[in-house]
């Protein structure tokens, strides 16, 4: 058991609250000021959030583009003002009657791979510079771009109509709730997200998350990740202590333990720990960002 007070925190966030209220209960819980999330959570969905403490806060975005995994469950024939089940009902259709599993199970699988989707009209994408969603609720009729996503896999299906519930690996920034959207325009029966839970984000699991309830001065070491840990799917390359005190006044390095790989970004490491992140090319590592 430990305390944390960097690294990033794995917490399993339940149904109800957003994620700025895990956020502001950590903060109180933890006694920290800085803590931010990689990734925001609908209120109606739970599941694995990331919770990003002290100086790794500074990381979150090397997180929150990570592939993400979900348990999403559609409701079939009612469709709704934002895709979900806090919106108003805006179409209802008994045509999900004459549907088989095998049918749904098509339409669910031509789902994945790479595609141009359009993100919900509630939903935090800017427009001219205000959240689409405040825009809606004040009744403009907002109209967003599309912008590219991928399902990368789509796993196991149950169909128990007129919910169907399906296991979906896809690319940062896809909406699920647009894809019960697209589903049921597929169908032709409409439909919308009832529940969705985040079972991963990269290679993080929610099975070793602690409960946001059960926040407070110690949490399960599952739960706790260094910086190092949290960002093991980038590049790296590890440093000597005269290397890290230079990367640490801000100077590119050729560190002499071992060669840069030629990527953005690229982890340093020293002893294990992040001492910077930054640019490599050609043998040489400019920072970015320095954390001592």
């Amino acid at each position: 058991m430990s305390r944390p007070r960097d690294g990033v925190l794995l917490v399993d966030k339940p149904v109800g609250p957003t994620s700025h209220d895990i956020v502001r209960g950590a903060r109180a819980r933890l006694g920290l000021r800085r803590v931010g999330h990689a990734g925001t959570l609908d209120p109606f969905a739970s599941g694995l959030l990331l919770l990003c403490l002290g100086p790794s806060t500074r990381i979150s975005q090397y997180l929150s583009a990570l592939d993400k995994s979900y348990l999403a469950t559609a409701r079939l024939g009612v469709s709704t003002s934002t895709h979900d089940l806090d919106g108003d009902v805006v179409d209802d259709s008994p045509r999900w009657r004459e549907l088989d599993d095998g049918t749904v199970r098509d339409a669910i699988e031509a789902l994945q791979g790479p595609v141009l989707q359009v993100p919900p009209r509630y939903s935090a994408k800017k427009v001219r510079g205000t959240a689409a969603h405040r825009r809606s609720r004040q009744g403009e009729m907002v109209e967003l771009e599309p912008v590219p996503v991928e399902v990368h896999e789509v796993g196991e299906i149950d169909c128990a109509f007129p919910l169907v519930t399906f296991e979906v690996r896809c690319s940062s920034g896809t909406y699920v709730r647009a894809l019960a959207r697209d589903l049921g325009m597929a169908l032709g029966t409409g439909a919308h997200l009832t529940a969705l839970r985040r079972t991963r984000v990269g290679a993080m699991s929610v099975r070793d998350a602690v409960p946001a309830g059960e926040l407070g001065e110690e949490v399960p070491r599952s739960a706790h990740l260094s910086a190092a840990r949290a960002l093991a799917h980038l590049p790296a390359v590890r440093v000597g202590e005269e290397d890290a005190a230079r990367l640490a006044c801000g100077q590119a390095v050729e560190p002499t333990l071992e060669p840069v790989p030629d990527a953005d970004p690229v982890v340093a490491l020293e002893r294990g720990a992040v001492v910077a992140i930054g640019v490599g090319r050609g043998g040489v590592l400019r920072p970015r960002k320095v954390f001592r």
